[in-house]
């Protein structure tokens, strides 16, 4: 008799677990929806009228154009959308006094709000495939990645870390660089300034043969007083071909490309791959920056965790209580959680708090506010 009475229970307890999963599935799906038509309707839409009106683009290449723009807004809905899902589901359930019941015969609010946990799981899964691949790639078929730019400076060391030669490139492209200026620095060294043997000037260069090659350089040789006293035309010179660091022209060629990238042009492992380089080139601001956003990019999923259990808590109130409280608890935990994000970024980047503070700082207040809340609502 008591198995089957346990049978029985589990039963119940299935169909419960379906139905709170159905109704918060349509729910986040919903608020996905509304929160992405929110998010582009402002900004992208306009820009896409604007492309089709100006450069006579069709409405195929529209439509491809909005449905590329979708997964970057996605990433940011997703945590959204199982927040908001949650509340309204949990909001009804206590409207309808059916949580009351569910408690009432022995249920848990933990057990209640677990088959929403387990979807927020599976989002925070999807998420972190979204910033990984799906972003990355709808931004490099925008033509987000080509690279390219103006004003870029690397200052090559000796190996006692004192200057050597100062590379100031003045335009570049993925397949060719522009008016570069190599300044190199003399041996000779003063207490109260910093002088140079010889600066050479060239209209592009090239990547090849381990090193960057300079075309129809002159060369300007400086004396130890900073005056010219010869000028030498070359129709090659070859900068950055050190044999102690082999890889290094094309390491620079990279840095230089990726200084004009936006972050969410870069899969996880090529941000880890390219903040080592600014690493080794002591380019500190961008490896600081570039290491908070690839942390942002393993946390940020765990909101989808931590805004399934905070939705289910400010969903939960006695029937004849004020409900937009719990909304309006959640549209400011959304809006600050998305505007303080850039605030962190910056303290990172000067170096005022580690990345991996600044990255998981806003998780660790939802943590928090999940212990304030269960308490203030005696859960």
């Amino acid at each position: 008799m008591a198995n089957i009475f346990k049978k029985n229970i589990n039963f119940k307890i299935s169909i419960l677990d379906k139905f709170i999963l159905s109704q918060v599935i349509g729910a986040t799906f919903v608020c996905l929806i509304l929160f992405i038509i929110v998010w582009i309707a402002p900004e992208t839409l306009p820009k896409i009228v604007k492309k089709m009106l100006q450069d006579h683009i069709g409405c195929y290449m529209a439509a491809k154009l909005l449905i590329l723009e979708i997964p970057k807004v996605l990433a940011k809905a997703i945590p959204v959308g199982i927040l908001l899902g949650s509340i309204f589901t949990f909001d009804r359930l206590c409207k309808n006094s059916e949580l009351s019941i569910l408690r009432g015969i022995g249920l848990s609010f933990n057990r209640i709000m677990l088959p929403v946990v387990i979807f927020g799981v599976i989002l925070s899964i999807f998420c972190y495939i979204v910033n990984d691949k799906l972003v990355p790639n709808a931004s490099n078929k925008l033509g987000e990645s080509k690279g390219g730019g103006s004003h870029f400076v690397y200052i090559v060391e000796n190996p006692d870390k004192t200057p050597k030669q100062n590379i100031i490139v003045s335009n570049f492209t993925p397949d060719r660089i522009y008016e570069i200026t190599v300044m190199n620095f003399s041996k000779e060294k003063y207490d109260d300034a910093t002088t140079f043997e010889s600066i050479v000037f060239a209209p592009y260069a090239d990547v090849k043969d381990g090193c960057w090659r300079l075309s129809n350089a002159l060369i300007y040789e400086i004396d130890e007083d900073g005056i010219y006293t010869n000028v030498e035309k070359r129709a090659t010179y070859d900068i950055l071909n050190d044999k102690n660091t082999p890889n290094l022209a094309k390491e620079v060629f990279d840095l230089m490309l990726n200084t004009t990238r936006k972050e969410r042009v870069f899969t996880n492992r090529q941000i880890s791959k390219y903040s080592k380089l600014l690493k080794k080139a002591n380019f500190s601001d961008e490896y600081r920056y570039f290491k908070t956003k690839l942390y942002q990019r393993y946390l940020h999923p765990l909101t989808c965790i931590l805004f399934a259990i905070i939705g289910c808590l400010l969903g939960f109130a006695p029937p004849r209580s004020q409900r937009l409280v719990g909304f309006t608890v959640a549209v400011g935990m959304i809006f600050g959680y998305y505007i303080t994000l850039p605030f962190f970024d910056t303290l990172a980047q000067k170096g005022i708090v580690p990345p991996i503070v600044a990255a998981g700082f806003p998780i660790a207040l939802f943590i928090i506010s999940i212990f304030i809340i269960k308490k203030v609502k005696d859960l």
